[in-house]
């Protein structure tokens, strides 16, 4: 079972970029994709972004496409999610994911970080 830890986030003003960062145990982190989410309050948890587990494919979704960057790193076994020129719209709770018994697309998420508030003030 893996467990995922995340840190960073806050209050931003739109224009400023944030990190996030989600550290994994008990699971060999360098085997399973890992992905992030978000959910702002009244809607459903929307996909963000995705990395492979060798970090050599990486996905996301139109709306943070050119803004927002995810990575990896297999030695300190955490991912980030780099976000830049960020929106008001961008406000959300933010979800690291794991998907840990499907290594190729579609992956099936079935780890969950605790989520971490990011706010964007305009």
């Amino acid at each position: 079972q893996v467990v995922l830890v995340q840190s960073g986030g806050g209050l931003v003003r739109a224009g400023d970029s944030l990190r996030l960062s989600c550290a994994a145990s008990g699971r060999t982190f360098r085997s399973y994709p890992m992905g992030w989410f978000r959910q702002a309050p009244g809607n459903e948890r929307d996909f963000v972004a995705s990395i492979s587990a060798s970090g050599g494919s990486t996905y996301y979704a139109e709306s943070v496409k050119g803004r927002f960057t995810i990575s990896r790193d297999n030695a300190k076994n955490t991912v980030y999610l780099q976000m830049n020129s960020l929106k008001p719209e961008d406000t959300a709770v933010y979800y690291c994911a794991a998907s840990t018994e499907k290594p190729i697309r579609p992956y099936v998420w079935d780890g969950w970080g605790q989520g971490t508030q990011v706010t964007v003030s305009s």
